[in-house]
């Protein structure tokens, strides 16, 4: 359907995957599910529905760290797309830069116990380390129960962050949960971004999910100038489906004022990740 919503020029999907084609780019042994492919095209198809002109492809997980299909995309969006990778230790110097000039400008590692690639955090801190010289960020995807257990590690980083998908907190815990509560503790720290994605995943309720609107309106007050939102398309894993992303995009001026959507889908995203 047509969203009854129409995004500012410029607009930005600051988090989506892509999913092959597996015949050009197969997907990774041992990944944690097989999808359907869901190639450039199909992105592309969804935002000229949407209107929306830009976007970050977050490496999925079922590519592992070969971002080729990201990087694929990238170069075939002149300009529109930027990336955030996957890596392991065998990424040096001359690797990363490579990602850089390909359009990338983070590293995401993934906490979430589900999907049961939880990095040591050793490696996370070396490759923090790593990317700090490219101006990257860490993008970082956990439980909600992670905001206490890593908080620690959190208040460690120097390097810009940004945590997913509000956090995954459950809506029926409400706003004054502790996990929410670190978040919120979090996000007013100068180098913490975070995403108001994912109502689908926060929401108890399920459609439309108005019931994750409170805390994306927290987080954006809480931190208006880093604050993002994505699609999350095509949605891996999802707790509610998502009949179509229409009804995420119009979720958003529930969220915020007109001032407030044209910092979160246009200048925010132009300023993190270099559009």
């Amino acid at each position: 359907m047509a969203p009854r919503y129409t995004p500012p020029p410029g607009a930005c999907d600051a988090h989506c995957h892509i999913w092959g084609p597996a015949a050009r780019f197969p997907f990774a042994e041992g990944r944690p599910f097989t999808p359907p492919d869901r190639g450039k095209e199909d992105l592309a198809a969804l935002y000229a529905r949407l209107g929306i002109e830009r976007s970050v492809i977050v490496q999925a997980i079922v590519h592992g760290t070969d971002n080729g299909a990201m990087l694929d995309a990238i170069a075939s969006s002149g300009g529109r797309y930027r990336g955030v990778a996957l890596v392991d230790d065998s990424f040096d110097e001359r690797a990363l830069e490579a990602l850089h000039e390909g359009g990338v400008r983070g590293v995401r590692f993934g906490f979430v116990k589900h999907l049961k690639a939880r990095p040591d955090l050793g490696f996370f801190r070396r490759i923090v380390a790593r990317i700090a010289p490219l101006g990257w960020h860490a993008q970082i995807h956990l439980d909600a129960a992670d905001l206490i257990e890593l908080r620690e590690e959190l208040d460690a980083l120097r390097i810009p962050f940004v945590i997913d998908h509000m956090g995954r907190v459950d809506a029926a815990g409400g706003v004054e949960q502790p996990a929410f509560l670190a978040l919120l503790e979090q996000v007013r720290r100068e180098n913490c971004w975070v995403k108001v994605s994912g109502a689908d995943r926060v929401s108890t309720a399920g459609p439309p999910f108005h019931d994750a609107l409170p805390f994306a309106r927290a987080l954006i007050a809480a931190a208006p100038d880093r604050v993002l939102w994505g699609t999350d398309f095509p949605h891996s894993n999802p707790r509610h489906i998502v009949e179509d992303d229409a009804s995420l995009l119009e979720l958003l001026p529930l969220m915020a004022d007109q001032a407030g959507l044209e910092r979160l889908l246009v200048k925010n995203p132009a300023r993190l990740y270099g559009f």
